[in-house]
């Protein structure tokens, strides 16, 4: 069976997956029923199957040939805490949770990549192993992270990693690839402003927070206009000022908070620097005291020269050349896929979703994985992994 005849079969019952795992998203850490569906379906195939790491993750390994070459191809399998908007039959059945990112069409690509290796072999010839990750806890939590800690690359070892996701604005039927810094390194913070409170009509014997936090609002973001390289990008957005709960009274607090995007570590450390120094002169200037909690979050996506390189390759195989796109710009959106690419060279990509029309964009309550992707996503994972582990 040729890989076209292949997909006309199996890409209508792998989108029927991917709609039962949209009726049925889990939260991170929680995807309990999505990890039964996948390591069903890979030991139905006949996989080795491993199940535990971060607790609901599931590893399946696929072995041709003799080479001790691997490479790991991995999936994220939770959804998002929002309320989803759509009224077609697979909609959520789990009220506050939705697959708003797409996490079930990659979930349910990879586990059909799978299938059509083991079922046909001719599809895509290979000698080594496949490792097909399916990671929990990709939003926020740092799923991959935990699978690092807990063992992934010493149980499992692999050469490189690679990992895609769907993106809407692009078409169906393009991809987007580039070398280096793809999706931004993510950190949040924390920020208590504490004075003196008083009466609002005696300014003069309170210490204002208020006052103080609107002044560490606006001289944060001199690290980006006047301490950060113009060349570099670079985002701090305070997106939380909490304080006071009368209109006649200075509160004693004020609590901020908002999160950092950059494209490398030393960026990451300059702006925290930066911030601690900028909390310390507000404090001094306005008589009160500044906390600052800064917390680390993802690192940045960097995609590794000759893995990408290869990725490109196999993308212009797919879908032609000129619809391999070099063009787009990195996201200052985060991907705990950064882990992974940290400890092992590979490459994230982006699969065209559609234009996004009606709301179909990445967190929103309105958007749908489009199935459309799942025989173009198929075909790439077939041929990365014969191009990554050629035989002979």
């Amino acid at each position: 069976m040729d890989i076209n005849e292949l997909l006309r079969t199996l890409g209508p019952r792998i989108a029927t997956i991917r709609r039962d795992l949209h009726a049925h998203p889990e939260l991170a850490f929680g995807e309990w029923r999505t990890a039964d569906v996948v390591a069903a379906h890979l030991q139905g195939l006949g996989f080795e199957v491993h199940r535990g790491l971060a607790g609901t993750g599931v590893i399946g390994r696929l072995k041709r040939g003799s080479s001790e070459r691997a490479i790991g191809l991995r999936a994220d399998m939770d959804a998002l805490p929002l309320e989803e908007l759509n009224a077609f039959a697979h909609r959520s059945s789990h009220p506050g949770c939705m697959h708003a990112c797409g996490h079930d069409g990659h979930t349910a690509m990879l586990l059909g990549a799978a299938e059509a290796l083991a079922a046909t072999p001719e599809c895509a010839r290979f000698d080594g192993s496949v490792y097909f990750i399916f990671q929990p806890a990709e939003e926020h939590e740092g799923g991959a992270r935990v699978m690092i800690e807990q063992g992934l690359f010493e149980r499992f070892p692999m050469q490189a990693v690679f990992g895609l996701h769907n993106w809407p604005g692009l078409p169906v039927g393009q991809m987007a690839l580039m070398e280096g810094p793809v999706m931004a390194g993510t950190d949040r913070f924390d920020i208590t402003v504490t004075g003196r409170g008083g009466h609002a009509a005696m300014p003069h014997l309170a210490a204002d927070s208020v006052v103080a936090g609107a002044a560490l609002v606006q001289a944060l973001q001199t690290l980006v206009s006047r301490n950060t390289d113009p060349l570099e990008p670079a985002v701090l957005s305070v997106t939380r000022f909490h304080a006071g709960h009368a209109d006649n009274v200075l509160p004693e607090e004020a609590l901020l908070g908002g999160t950092v995007r950059t494209f490398s570590a030393a960026q990451q450390a300059m702006m925290e620097t930066g911030m601690r120094r900028i909390c310390d002169g507000v404090a001094a200037t306005y008589g009160v005291a500044i906390g600052l909690a800064f917390e680390h979050g993802y690192p940045p996506t960097i995609n590794s020269a000759a893995e990408t390189a290869l990725c490109r390759e196999v993308a212009e195989d797919v879908l032609a050349a000129g619809n391999v796109r070099n063009d787009l710009r990195p996201s200052m959106g985060a991907e705990d896929f950064a882990f992974l690419l940290k400890e092992r060279p590979g490459c994230y990509v982006w699969l065209g979703n559609g234009p996004g029309e009606g709301g179909c964009l990445l967190h929103s309550p309105r958007y749908d994985f489009n199935d459309e992707l799942i025989p173009l996503g198929i075909r790439y994972w077939l041929r990365l992994v014969e191009r990554a582990l050629p035989t002979g």
